[in-house]
């Protein structure tokens, strides 16, 4: 059974990163390299001078950096400067943050994605939290910086790796930005547009983005359940056909004061629309008891708005010391459902019929305040924030019956950075206060947990640095997992919440070596993971229903060894990079003890010059073990050539060009072994790309937003095979 929270426990499993250039060289000697394994990344381009800004002088931040002309080392980051190069083949963030070619960072902007070594990476523009849409409207030359963050500190709330993007300095004029790129033999497409206009110390912003997905697919599924009795029944299901959606929309109206280095306001309303999303698969079922066959539809679909808004205030408070306050607070208002059924398929009478329908009505709030004071080798950072929820699920098919839970976090971190000659420290401790109650029972849980986070930094030159961290973070139960309804998923299969989980730790251990050098870089590491009381499902039978839970299970443990090459292999000309994992994952619950090893990597091949970019890439994300399930990630190619034409840029490319998209899972379960292939027809999927950006005046720097109220708010989820 797929699980909601298995996105936020794997998504900081899997660091790492290889170093490599976007806009200089480093000249540095490999005499006496570490790296065995031939660390492969490399630097290119030309040299330009740093212009400071506000955020970034060095007499403001008082550290000495090991700089090279395209990549400054600092003891928490690295900041990638783009070139003229970089900039002119790029038609808005997202793009320039693959031309800078950031080690261990692979993008895909026809999925929309960015990622290290496969996990999600977290996109901040000045220092806010920002999405892939929001990066897809800024222009390449507003983007001063990219700050690249593979080791988070506490403030960063167990993020896997953040790219902070910096714009330029407050100024006059506007801009203008439009793309759309769609496909061209099935109904899929996206687009985007963003104008901003500044006036003085004001900026006012309008953005849009939007998706369109309606796309073939179909399933293969087989299950064999076991009896208590030890008897046996198998259910093969060949695809009839199916379809995938996904359609949305997003608006964002901005406004931002900025006067410089004493007070920051950015103020923004939001609007989030989910037309239509879910699966729809149908097929024939041949049953091992000989029976005759049966004809099965499995359709899950969700839609529904999402408002926001946010007020930030930042002020410094004398040199060197600055207090950072944001609020916010979203609501949502949706649908979700599944729908099951299963009749014979030459007589037609329906065998099984399941359709849960749930309405939501749930409200997110939250405030966080954050400090921070720097001295000339040292810094102090410390915040408090708090975030709450009320859930309210209206279950059409129980006659409209209301559940509601409501879900409260408090979260306090100190954390002292200080450096000695080449050796960087960092100790922190942030505590946790989680809890959530449902109203109708009167159940709930609630617990204090502590983030413990020590970090070590050795850099005995320019070119290579040493690292080493031991850091903690938790996980709370989501609203399915505790939700006590029981929702029937087909013939066999029912599901329902334990509303006694409790919140969860995590302890990790990382350990990476990485070397930058002139047309060589790279990085290899290894990382443990701990997580003694990590929720997974459990299956019981239940007189004629096998019926799934969800347990504080025996723990789960999660080991990998990853290298990370980059090569310059033509100076401005050509570049190829990637990266290759060993994972290893034990897990124990409820009657299993189960441990499973996979590989996973991903090549990059980038060809540009004379205006056209031409990238291929190809994708293999990690297989994933939670409780008894398997989850292998997705198989993605992809081939495009972009040319740019003054304020213009057109592109032509193929997602999948190479191989068959496949994503699934697996259960081990002793009640119910299955096995689950998903495969689009839009491999191999052609598509164009049309860009236009157009600038006047100077361009005014977005907010440097230090601190981030989370106000993401839940979903209901219907329970589905």
């Amino acid at each position: 059974m797929d699980r909601e929270r298995s996105k936020d426990v794997i998504r900081c499993e899997q660091r790492g990163s290889r170093t490599m250039g976007c806009s200089s060289t480093m000249r540095k000697s490999m005499t006496g390299c570490v790296m065995t394994m031939a660390l492969l990344c490399a630097a290119g381009v030309e040299a330009q001078e740093v212009v400071p800004d506000t955020v970034t002088e060095s007499k403001v931040l008082q550290e000495i950096v090991v700089s090279a002309p395209k990549v400054l080392h600092k003891s928490d980051m690295d900041l990638y400067i783009p070139s003229a190069d970089a900039k002119a083949l790029s038609k808005n963030g997202m793009q320039l943050l693959q031309n800078l070619k950031i080690p261990s960072v692979t993008v895909n902007e026809v999925l929309g994605t960015v990622s290290s070594l496969g996990s999600a990476v977290e996109i901040r523009i000045n220092g806010r939290v920002a999405s892939v849409e929001q990066m897809k409207t800024l222009s390449p030359d507003d983007i001063k910086r990219v700050e690249w963050i593979e080791n988070p500190g506490l403030k960063y709330k167990g993020a896997n790796a953040v790219i902070n993007l910096i714009v330029r300095n407050p100024g006059l004029g506007g801009s203008f930005m439009v793309q759309a790129m769609p496909a061209l033999n099935t109904p899929w497409g996206q687009g985007s547009a963003s104008v901003k206009l500044n006036n003085g110390r004001s900026q006012w912003g309008l953005d849009l983005t939007g998706k369109v997905t309606d796309v073939d697919v179909y399933r293969e599924y087989y299950e064999t359940f076991t009896y208590p009795d030890g008897s046996h029944l198998t259910r093969n299901e060949s695809p009839l056909g199916g379809k995938a959606k996904e359609s949305n929309a997003k608006a964002t109206l901005s406004y931002s004061y900025i006067k410089p280095d004493t007070t920051v306001i950015y103020a923004s309303l939001s609007g989030f629309k989910n037309f239509s999303s879910g699966e729809d698969y149908r097929g024939l079922l041949t049953l091992s008891d000989g029976t005759d066959k049966v004809g099965v539809r499995d359709k899950d679909s969700s839609h529904g708005l999402t408002p926001r808004a946010s007020l930030y205030v930042e002020q410094h408070l004398a040199k060197n010391r600055i207090l950072a306050i944001d609020a916010g607070t979203s609501f949502y208002r949706g649908f979700a459902g599944h729908h099951h059924s299963e009749n014979g398929a030459e007589s037609g009478d329906m065998i099984t019929e399941v359709d849960t329908r749930i309405r939501d009505r749930n409200y997110s709030y939250a405030i966080e305040a954050n400090y921070t004071e720097q001295w000339r080798r040292s810094r102090l950072t410390a915040g408090v924030s708090y975030n709450g929820s009320s859930n309210q699920s209206t279950y059409e098919n129980l006659g409209g019956e209301k559940y509601h839970q409501n879900q409260n976090n408090v979260y306090l971190f100190g954390e002292y950075m200080h450096r000695i000659g080449k050796v960087t420290l960092t100790g922190g401790l942030g505590a946790q206060y989680s809890s959530f109650k449902l109203r109708e029972s009167g159940l709930g849980n609630h617990s204090w947990n502590l983030r413990p986070r020590l970090t070590l930094s050795y850099r005995p030159g320019n070119a290579s640095r040493w690292y080493l961290a031991f850091y903690s973070w938790q996980v709370s139960p989501t609203l399915s997992e505790t939700n006590s309804v029981a929702q029937q998923i087909d013939a066999f299969q029912w599901q329902i919440g334990n509303p006694q989980l409790h919140t969860y730790n995590n302890y990790r251990i990382d350990a990476q070596y990485s070397y930058s050098g002139d047309r060589i870089s790279g990085t290899v590491g290894v990382n443990y993971l701990f997580s003694p009381k990590s929720i997974a499902p459990f299956y019981e039978w239940q007189d004629e229903r096998l019926v799934s839970s969800f347990e504080n299970s025996r723990g789960r443990k999660w080991f990998s060894a990853y290298i990370s090459p980059d090569i310059n292999l033509i100076p401005g000309w050509l570049n190829l990079s990637g990266y290759i994992r060993y994972g290893l994952t034990n897990t124990k619950g409820m009657g299993y003890n189960i441990t499973k090893y996979n590989w996973s990597g991903e090549v990059t091949a980038m060809a540009y010059h004379w205006g056209f970019n031409l990238i291929v890439q190809y994708n293999h994300n990690a297989t994933t073990l939670i409780g008894e399930r398997e989850t292998w990630g997705e198989k993605v190619s992809l081939a495009m050539l972009a040319y740019n034409w003054q304020k213009w840029q057109f592109g032509a490319g193929m997602l999948c060009p190479f191989n068959k998209y496949d994503q699934g899972s697996r259960l081990l379960n002793h009640y119910n072994t299955n096995e689950k292939h998903m495969r689009l027809d839009l491999a191999s999927m052609p598509f164009i790309q049309i860009s236009y950006n157009l600038q006047w005046g100077r361009q005014k720097r977005g907010v440097d937003k230090r601190v981030n109220a989370d106000t993401s708010v839940e979903q209901s989820k219907a329970g589905s095979r």
